[in-house]
């Protein structure tokens, strides 16, 4: 099976000016390597991290070029296996960062929160806990950061957008396949910022990050459009949008869920409309982001056989 490894400098950054560091064909069974979040500087409860961290967060390994893929076609992630590479995960609050404090996005005069790190240990029981007297996290791995390239722009690897990007979605997950939508010539697949876990909203903006090996296979559906992720489980299909303010994600969300069932599964626009309505789920992959992402969910025992 080809390995894929990340390469330095490492990208912060999803588009299509980078060099490709290998070339895959749909089908074929890939394992890629990442790095975790902070290029694996952050080590010790003791370290600070705006003395270690350097300018940029989230490297990517990518960009991934795909033999054969072409704008307007849809790439499909089937993701075989998200593993873990180390036996320590690690969280921390960063200056001007976080969903309960002021951020260079929504800033006040009140003074940064304190700077802390958190260094989760794999417990003997598989589990995850800087301190198993407070409480332990059930790993649930997944990649925090999926995407193509944009057909123009360079987008920032924190950026989540109609690319894929930053989303911070928990159903990015073994068993799981994610369409992308494909921009530009060879689609440029980028990935990153495994989590071991994240509950959602990822509420102070550090998950349980860790270095990771991703299992993925490809398929391309030739000439087949589509405008922003979506996501397909055994159980449940669902659309992300991501925006600011977060009830616009919300709207892109829902709306790209009953197009995919008018278009896909031939419902009436209207029909399809009320069915979400009535059945649909909504939840917060990210609120702390330079767009905010949500993701809308649908049962499939309501599509056709």
């Amino acid at each position: 099976m080809k390995q894929i490894h990340p390469v330095k400098p490492y990208p912060y950054a999803m588009g299509k000016y980078l060099d490709t560091i290998a070339a895959v064909d749909p089908g074929e069974q890939i394992q890629i390597h990442t790095e975790d979040a902070f290029e694996g500087q952050l080590t010790s409860s003791n370290d600070v991290p705006s003395e270690v961290l350097g300018k940029y967060l989230n490297p990517q390994t990518g960009p991934i070029y795909v033999n054969g893929a072409q704008p307007g076609d849809t790439l499909v992630v089937h993701i075989h296996d998200v593993e873990v590479t180390r036996d320590y995960a690690v969280s921390c609050l960063v200056p001007e960062f976080g969903g309960l404090t002021s951020t260079v996005l929504s800033p006040s005069l009140q003074e940064p929160l304190p700077e802390k790190v958190w260094i989760y240990r794999r417990q003997e029981d598989g589990t995850f806990s800087y301190d198993p007297q407070k409480f332990s996290i059930e790993p649930q791995p997944f990649m925090g950061t999926i995407g193509t390239a944009p057909d123009l722009e360079m987008l920032s690897a924190l950026t989540p957008f109609n690319h894929g990007g930053n989303m911070d979605v928990p159903d990015v997950k073994k068993g799981n396949s994610i369409h992308l939508p494909v921009r530009v010539e060879g689609a440029y697949f980028f990935t990153g910022d495994c989590h071991v876990a994240q509950g959602e909203g990822e509420a102070c903006g550090v998950a349980l990050e860790i270095s990771g090996k991703v299992t993925v296979s490809f398929e391309l559906k030739k000439n087949s459009p589509i405008d922003w992720p979506r996501i397909e489980s055994p159980t449940e299909i669902m659309t992300v949008g991501s925006a600011r303010p977060m009830e616009d994600a919300a709207k892109i969300a829902y709306k790209e869920l009953v197009l995919w069932l008018e278009n896909t599964y031939g419902y009436d626009r209207w029909d399809a409309y009320q069915l979400v309505t009535q059945a649909g789920k909504l939840y917060v992959g990210n609120m702390v982001d330079t767009y905010y992402s949500l993701v809308a969910k649908l049962d499939r025992h309501f599509l056709p056989d």
